[in-house]
């Protein structure tokens, strides 16, 4: 049995949370579907979900054997008390060597957690499936020469926190996941993400004004594109279970 605790740091827009649940729900999903192509492992996933936004509850980490964080609206950079509180709960995490896997916001919370800078992108908005380029170290960790992740952002880690390593860059963003062996694995990505969340979330930015036309109809063109959410999470899985 791998417990493995969600921390839910926002919720899904109306559309996605009414098909899909809280993002906690989709990782469970994910973390399920991964697990079940994985080989030569006889685990079992025991989960709990944890709302850090609107309240101070966090899992024990004695009592857990990782822990996973969403992504946000929100900004990782922010000095609100629940952000100052979850960074400071990720630190005390990474102290008691627990892996720890971030995903966007998530990314950017670890980022912030270990000392690196994070904050808005020079470049703007990174939206819909991405091609990244991997590293050394990433083309080992997914075992693939290619890699793709829906992408929804425009904050990033603008530093590579010491001890860890870039897994790969975009021309959007140059920092796209830190690694460090048995310890972290974070994504800027989301490869919880499907064609029918990233269109949800791009059609509603571009009635609230946030998109343009343009990177709208930039983003909708790439929806549909195959990606590698299910890589990542076997990754992950190799990870937790002290293999990587």
């Amino acid at each position: 049995m791998t417990r493995i605790a969600i921390l839910e740091c926002d919720t899904p827009i109306g559309p996605v949370k009414d098909q899909y649940g809280t993002y906690g729900d989709m990782f469970e999903r994910l973390l399920s579907a991964s697990l079940a192509s994985l080989e030569d492992t006889a685990t079992t996933l025991e989960l709990t979900k944890w709302n850090v936004v609107d309240s101070s509850f966090y899992p024990d980490p004695e009592n857990v054997d990782a822990i996973l964080l969403t992504g946000s609206k929100h900004d990782a950079f922010a000095d609100t008390p629940w952000i100052v509180e979850l960074t400071n709960y990720v630190q005390r995490g990474h102290l008691q060597k627990k892996p720890i896997i971030g995903i966007c916001f998530g990314h950017q919370i670890i980022a912030r957690a270990l000392g690196a800078r994070v904050g808005r992108s020079d470049v703007g908005w990174e939206v819909s499936v991405e091609p990244i380029s991997l590293s050394d170290v990433g083309k080992q960790l997914f075992s693939k020469d290619t890699f793709s992740l829906h992408q929804m952002h425009r904050d990033i880690a603008h530093e590579v926190p010491e001890g860890c390593i870039n897994l790969g860059s975009t021309p959007i963003c140059e920092v796209q996941g830190l690694y460090m062996p048995g310890r972290i694995l974070t994504v800027q990505g989301h490869p919880e993400y499907d064609e029918f969340v990233i269109t949800s979330l791009l059609e509603a930015r571009h009635r609230m004004g946030i998109f343009g036309d343009e990177l709208f109809r930039s983003g909708i063109s790439r929806a549909a594109k195959e990606h590698d959410g299910i890589s990542f999470a076997q990754a992950a899985w190799r990870l937790i279970l002290s293999e990587v």
